[in-house]
This record gives C-alpha cells, sequence and structure tokens, in this order.
C-alpha cells in the first residue's frame, strides 16, 4: 500500500505551519561538547538510527536496545526492520537497518557519549568510515533542537540523501502530524511537504522490496521478506470442542499425520492451538493446555518435514507460550493481542520472536454479545484498538519489526462486519498509518477459514463444507492485501493464493492495468 502517494495533497497543514515553525520551534546550539549550553532538565524525544552488519546482526540489535534502556533513553517506538545494500564502501556484507523513537533526559552530547560507549561494548572500533560494524548509532533528531559542534550534527547532515535512514525514519511517523516535535521534524526538510516529499524525492515505497532495500521480520534463523508470496498456515487443532475439527487431532499419531498432510500439501506455517477459542468455548488451565500441546509440538519440530517451515504456538497463556518457544515454536499467535494475560506481552519481549496480535473485544465467552458487535465503522474501529494493543506491546519491548496484525474476523464481528473487513483491509492500514507507519506496514494474517459467516452467506450449516466460500474469502483477503491465511484445507487454499500472487506480480509489472483490476 502506497501511504505516501495519499499523503502529498494533504500536507497542506505542513505549509501552514511551516514558517512557524522554522522561526520558532528550536533552539540552535553551536558549542564544543564541553559546552554548558546542554539540555537534560526535562524529557526530550529523539530519533536514533540502527545499522548492523558484522557477525549476528539482529543479536547486536537486540543488545543495543537493551544497553539503550540502561543507559536512559526509553524507547517508545521502533521502524520497521530493514537489510539494506552497503553504501559509499560496497565491498562489504549487507546491513540490516532500523530506528528508533526514544524520549531521554540525557543533553545532545551526553547522548552522544552514552550511544558511543554502546557501540565500544558492542565490539565497535575506529574502522574506516563506513566500512563494516557490529553496531552503528546516529541521533537523527533530539526535540526541537538543531546542533553544531566539532562532534555531533543535529539532524544528522546525511539523513536526506539515504533511503536506508529515511525508510525506517518515516516509519516512526504517522500520516497524521500529532505533536509539535514531529512537525518540527518536518520543518528540518528544505522542502515544502517536509519529511513525507523527501521520502517521496528517493523515490518513496517503491525502492522497498529492490535488492537494495528490503523490509524484513525476523523469524526462525532467517529474514521474511512477505512481499514476494502470500504464506499459508495449516491449522492444528489438538481440542476437542473446536467448531471445524474437535476431536480428530487428540492423540499424537493423528496430529502428526495431519502435519504431514498439510506440509506435504504445500503449507509455509503450521499453527498448533490446544485451547478452544471458538464462540462460547470454555476455558482450560494453563497446565491442561501444556499437557495437550507440548508432546505434540515436540513431536512436529522433530519431523524431518518441517525443516524449514514454521512453527506457531496458538495461545493467549504467556506460560504456554514460554514453554512452546523454548521447546521450538517460531511464533506466538495470541487471539487477545495480551489482554487475557497480563504479562503475555513482556514475556513475549523477552522470547524475542515474532508476535500476532489479533483483534478481538472480550474473551472466547463473550465475544459475540450485543455489546461487543457495535461498531460504527468496523475497519476504523478495529483498527484504533488493535494499534493500542500493539502499542502497548511496543513500550513493552516488542519491536514493531516483530509484530504481525490480524483483524480477527470471526471474533467479536457479524457476518457483515467480517465482509467489511475481508474487503477494507486497505482501510485498516490506513487508519493505522495515520498515527503509526511502521504497524500499518506490519504483516496481516487474516483467518476466516470454514468460519459461521460463510455457512450464514452459502447456507451451509457444516463447518467442512464452506472449503469453497473459504477459498473465495481467501482470494479477498489476499487481492486485499493479506500476507498469511491460516486455513484447514491447505491444497485448495494453496491454488488460491498462487493465482492471486500471481495477479498482484501482473499488476505490479503492468501498472497501466491498475484501474481494471
Amino acid at each position: 500500500m502506497h501511504i505516501f502517494k495519499q499523503l502529498l495533497p494533504g500536507i497542506s497543514q505542513l505549509n501552514g505551519a511551516r514558517k512557524y515553525y522554522q522561526a520558532s520551534c528550536f533552539a540552535f546550539i553551536h558549542s564544543c561538547p564541553k559546552s554548558s549550553v546542554e539540555v537534560h532538565s526535562e524529557d526530550q524525544e529523539v530519533v536514533i538510527a540502527l545499522g548492523s552488519n558484522v557477525g549476528d546482526r539482529l543479536h547486536n540489535f537486540n543488545e543495543a536496545l537493551q544497553l539503550m534502556k540502561k543507559s536512559g533513553m526509553q524507547i517508545t517506538r521502533h521502524g520497521c526492520l530493514y537489510e539494506t545494500a552497503p553504501a559509499y564502501v560496497t565491498d562489504q556484507p549487507n546491513f540490516l537497518n532500523s530506528a528508533v523513537r526514544a524520549v531521554t533526559k540525557l543533553g545532545p552530547h551526553e547522548l552522544l557519549g552514552a550511544l558511543k560507549r554502546i557501540e565500544k561494548d558492542l565490539g565497535r572500533t575506529q574502522g574506516i568510515r563506513y566500512g563494516p560494524r557490529p553496531i552503528d548509532l546516529d541521533i537523527l533528531f533530539y526535540g526541537k533542537l538543531k546542533v553544531r559542534s566539532e562532534t555531533l550534527t543535529i539532524p544528522h547532515e546525511r539523513i536526506w540523501e539515504r533511503p536506508f535512514v529515511i525508510a525506517p525514519l518515516m516509519d516512526l511517523l504517522g500520516s497524521a502530524i500529532d505533536s509539535d516535535v514531529v512537525a518540527c521534524w518536518h520543518s528540518f526538510s528544505t522542502l515544502s511537504g517536509g519529511l513525507f516529499e523527501s521520502w517521496e524525492k528517493l523515490g518513496g515505497d517503491s525502492l522497498i522490496g529492490k535488492e537494495g532495500l528490503k523490509r524484513v521480520l525476523p523469524i526462525g534463523n532467517g529474514l521474511w521478506d512477505w512481499s514476494t508470496k502470500t504464506s499459508v498456515m495449516g491449522i492444528l487443532n489438538l481440542t476437542p470442542d473446536s467448531f471445524s475439527d474437535g476431536g480428530k487431532f487428540e492423540s499424537l499419531e493423528a496430529a502428526v499425520s495431519q502435519v504431514q498432510l498439510m506440509i506435504s500439501e504445500g503449507a509455509d506455517m503450521i499453527d498448533i492451538g490446544a485451547q478452544s477459542t471458538r464462540p462460547m468455548a470454555s476455558r482450560i488451565s494453563v497446565e491442561q493446555e501444556l499437557d495437550r500441546l507440548i508432546p505434540v509440538l515436540e513431536a512436529v519440530v522433530r519431523m524431518p518435514e518441517v525443516e524449514g517451515k514454521l512453527v506457531s504456538v496458538d495461545t493467549f497463556h504467556s506460560e504456554v507460550a514460554s514453554e512452546a518457544v523454548s521447546k521450538g515454536a517460531h511464533i506466538v499467535n495470541d487471539v487477545s493481542a495480551g489482554q487475557l494475560d497480563s504479562n503475555m506481552l513482556s514475556v513475549v519481549a523477552g522470547l524475542r520472536v515474532p508476535y500476532i496480535a489479533m483483534h478481538m473485544r472480550g474473551d472466547p465467552s463473550t465475544m459475540q454479545n450485543s455489546e461487543n458487535l457495535q461498531y460504527d465503522d468496523v475497519c476504523k474501529q478495529v483498527a484504533f484498538e488493535l494499534l493500542l494493543r500493539v502499542r502497548d506491546a511496543e513500550v513493552l519491548g516488542i519491536p514493531a519489526w516483530r509484530i504481525i496484525i490480524d483483524p480477527g474476523i470471526g471474533f467479536s464481528k457479524n457476518t457483515e462486519q467480517n465482509l467489511d473487513i475481508l474487503m477494507g483491509l486497505p482501510n485498516i492500514q490506513e487508519e493505522i498509518g495515520r498515527r503509526s507507519l511502521a504497524l500499518s506496514h506490519a504483516p496481516i494474517m487474516i483467518g476466516p477459514s470454514r468460519k459461521k459467516f460463510l455457512g450464514e452467506v452459502c447456507n451451509r450449516k457444516a463447518a467442512i463444507e464452506r472449503d469453497p466460500a473459504t477459498v473465495a474469502s481467501v482470494t479477498a483477503g489476499v487481492l486485499a492485501g493479506a500476507n498469511i491465511v491460516r486455513v484447514h484445507n491447505v491444497r485448495d487454499n494453496l491454488d488460491a493464493v498462487k493465482l492471486c500472487d500471481a495477479m498482484r506480480r501482473q499488476k505490479r509489472a503492468f501498472p497501466q492495468i491498475k484501474k481494471d483490476f
């Protein structure tokens, strides 16, 4: 989705405020680093860029973020994660790049000193300029200040020529300018459209996905570029009471056989759930859930066929998530987005695995009551409520680059609302993007498979009879922007996904057909 192309015609709010902010929004410091002119008495909002291309790049990022927190930087937002080609000195490995917004009481030069100490602690040496480094931390913005000294220039002088810097910087903003500080950052651009126009001038979103700039999500032992193909997640329910296949896979042998079937049919991921989340489902204990889950999970991760595939655990209990990841699960899929276990978000932050945050009101026993089905605009409200949850996740340490969002088809929605969600995925992304462009870029998962609304539309009472309708709903969702489809019938839905992906590739190759597609 090209949010920025929608932004430029509407940036008059920048133009009207530009003269005011250029005149009054920033102080100017021109000093030596030991000067007494230093800001440290109140919180300042800062933007810090991260880069790494030596050693375990992701580990370097994780360690840097932890050390930043310990050094007095409270991280509030994360950009997406990008794998980028090296600039200036090209004979070196690819980089990982991102950026964070943080709040600190450290003055500009104190902040610089803290970041330099972190670089040193993580093994950075002097080296050649623009050469390989385990970690690179640069201050892009510091409150409303401009700084010029022998050791520090803010805004960073090379922001405007580097797509690998501006891309994650843009992620930290929303399409709506929500504070004086953000308006001031826009005013630092030499262009009337602020940072939005600076990004478009470099090429904007058309650069993403090219060899030199890929938006990626760390998962398993690799980096996933979800723009290349839609992933199919096969469902394995270990419960006796799931709405579609309850009781079919309670035995270890039956569960393993079903995984073998789904993988042979082309599943990219397997989602294992031991707690039913159908409407009115009763909740079982953590111990019961683990007793069902762990023997199957251990057997599945040992299967030769599972090598190169991803395993997800479908749970809203933090203890189950933690145990499952320790046994080999790669992803935590939480239908409550942290609402049903107050420890979930902090636990997942420590696990450092991708987190699927789904929209639901209430819990499975209350989600379909009349109060939870009240929406004025279902797409806008789902986006807003989901954003609140993933913002909490960010503050507790789950970076935006580990988050996958699920609008929760069938959860706290009636038939008409589910249809609105399927057709309105771009609207959900756009609404999230008003407040966080990073989270608007997050992969989207949908799970319409065999759900009741399909039966109501097609007059199919038995869940197993809803596979053709599932294929149709998956097709609509993928063409609207879904990146993962969670399904019971892998074979038929994989064919639908392949066709949708081919159509999307054709659309990108021949943009002139866009209006007819």
